[in-house]
C-alpha cells in the first residue's frame, strides 16, 4: 500500500487503476461506497466518460424544418403538426362529444400518422420527425396509419366499411 491523501489512487479508499485493453492507458474505476465498504450506502459513483461519441450522423432529412433564426417550435412544425392531430384525435375519443366519436378520433390518429408519412416524403427536412431513413419512416408511418384508419372504419357496432373476406376470416377464428 502506498501512502497518500485519502481518495488518491493507490490508497485503500481511492479508485483502483486498471489498464484499458483498447488504448493501454489506465482507466480509473470507482471504489465501492456501500455499507460493506464503510460508506454511506449509496452504491457506486459513476466515473466521468473517457470517450466522447463523435461522428453520429442525423437521419436523412433530420435537419431543421425552418431556418436557425426561427424559434424552436417553428423549426419543428412537421412534428408539432403530427402531434397536434394525434392530440386532437385523443381528445375527441376521451371527451366523447357525440355517438361513435371513438371512430372519428381513431381516424384522426391514423390520419396524423399518414400526414407524417406524407410530410416525410414531400419535405427535404422535417426536423425531429425524421427518426430512421426516409423510406423506413414513410413505410412505418404509412402502414401504421393505414391500419389504424382501416380498423377504425371496420370497428363494431355499425361499421362504416365492410370487407367480406375479413368477416369470413373472423368467423373461422371465433366459431
Amino acid at each position: 500500500m502506498t501512502s497518500g491523501t485519502p481518495g488518491s489512487p493507490g490508497t485503500p479508499d481511492g479508485p483502483e487503476e486498471a489498464a484499458d485493453p483498447v488504448k493501454g492507458s489506465p482507466v480509473s474505476t470507482p471504489a465501492p461506497t456501500g455499507p460493506a465498504a464503510g460508506g454511506s450506502g449509496r452504491g457506486f459513483t459513476r466515473p466521468k466518460p473517457t470517450v466522447v461519441t463523435e461522428g453520429t450522423s442525423r437521419p436523412e432529412g433530420g435537419g431543421r424544418a425552418a431556418s436557425g433564426d426561427a424559434p424552436a417550435p417553428a423549426r419543428q412544425w412537421p412534428l408539432l403538426t403530427v402531434l397536434g392531430l394525434t392530440a386532437l384525435g385523443l381528445l375527441v375519443v376521451g371527451t366523447d362529444p357525440f355517438p361513435q366519436s371513438f371512430r372519428v378520433g381513431a381516424i384522426l390518429v391514423g390520419g396524423a400518422l399518414l400526414t407524417g408519412a406524407g410530410l416525410r416524403r414531400a419535405l427535404p427536412s422535417v426536423g425531429m420527425l425524421a427518426v430512421r431513413s426516409r423510406f423506413t419512416d414513410m413505410f412505418t408511418y404509412g402502414v401504421l396509419g393505414a391500419l389504424i384508419v382501416l380498423l377504425a372504419l371496420m370497428v363494431q357496432p355499425g361499421p362504416w366499411l365492410r370487407i367480406p373476406f375479413l368477416e369470413d376470416v373472423l368467423h373461422l377464428t371465433v366459431t
